[in-house]
């Protein structure tokens, strides 16, 4: 009860966070523009691995602020539910502002809900990088390194083994995604 708990304190501080207004030079625009992007890894690996006895697809959108924050929320399905992350990432790179490429660096709180309605709830640490490939669509991939919050209940005797959006129930897990992207 008390992860739980903690794991809502630390959504609900992040989403202030990123509601703060972001500083930018008067010559930049605040707003830079949406991104949508869809998981095309994900879809093609995981079955593979896990001789094709699970799917798992993903979609993301980020808001492009000052040209440097960019606010993300993050949507998916693994076979045994549903998972959300909510975040941000920053461009480090001191670059052109009409550049489109940029260095992500970022922050993720992820929550997930399977078929028998466990909760899971965890932190990612992530990196990455997106190009621009033709005007308005862009590709790039986010590698994660991911801390479970929630562990094992004494009141239930089994827990999934597996986490959608996760991964392996452990302390620490990882993930890699491979993004085609378009600007709206």
């Amino acid at each position: 009860m008390k992860r739980n708990r903690l794991c809502n304190i630390l959504v609900l501080a992040l989403c202030a966070w990123l509601f703060v207004p972001a500083y930018a030079e008067d010559s930049i625009p605040v707003y830079g523009g949406t991104q949508v992007k869809i998981d095309i890894l994900s879809p093609v690996l995981t079955p593979g691995l896990n001789n094709w006895q699970m799917q798992h697809y993903e979609i993301a959108a980020n808001v492009q602020l000052a040209h440097r924050f960019y606010p993300t929320l993050e949507l998916g399905y693994a076979t045994p539910g549903g998972f959300a992350r909510i975040g941000c990432d920053i461009n480090p790179l001191k670059k052109h502002p009409d550049s489109p490429h940029a260095l992500l660096v970022g922050v993720r709180i992820g929550t997930a809900v399977q078929t028998k309605g466990e909760t899971d709830c965890w932190g990612e640490l992530a990196v990455g990088c997106q190009v621009n490939i033709a005007k308005g669509f862009y590709m790039g991939w986010m590698g994660r390194l991911k801390l479970l919050f929630t562990r094992d209940n004494s009141g239930q005797s089994v827990r999934p083994i597996y986490i959608p959006g996760f991964g392996m129930r452990d302390n620490l897990g990882w993930g890699v995604n491979y993004y085609l992207g378009w600007k709206i």
